[in-house]
């Protein structure tokens, strides 16, 4: 068993772990909904928390994702065609990423240290960029 094989393997059970985070978290996100709805004095909160903590499990996910390809592509496959697929799957991934950081924070990454720092952020400044704060999403 050679070197590339080796490290294929521990590949695709990092993959794995990838995916049963996705799995299992979307699965307890799920479960911590109905409970929550169960409550007739948590159920209005039902939404909010599943949607934060559904894109924080997928954000995780990607990034347990995103190390398996790297590994991938940087030891066992390092040709010019492979770095350019890991490049579309990384450019593509970290939107993703930042997108869902939109939806579960409600600002613009570069916006958050106003937030944290108690700074001059104007409650509705972020609606002018497109992105609302807790009825962001809602239809």
């Amino acid at each position: 068993m050679s070197f590339s094989h080796i490290v294929e393997d521990v590949v695709q059970v990092i993959e794995g772990i990838g995916v049963a985070i996705l799995v299992v978290g979307g699965l307890l996100v799920l479960v911590q909904a109905m409970v929550l709805y169960a409550s007739p004095t948590r159920r209005q909160s039902v939404y909010q928390h599943s949607r934060r903590h559904l894109g924080r499990v997928i954000l995780l996910g990607l990034e347990v994702l995103i190390m398996a390809d790297i590994i991938r592509t940087v030891i066992v496959d390092s040709s010019a065609s492979s770095v350019a697929v890991l490049a579309t799957i990384v450019i593509i991934r970290i939107v993703l990423s930042w997108s869902l950081v939109v939806e579960i924070d409600g600002v613009w990454p570069w916006k958050r240290y106003r937030l944290r720092s108690g700074g001059l952020e104007d409650p509705d400044d972020s609606k002018e960029d497109g992105v609302g704060g807790e009825g962001a999403g809602r239809g």
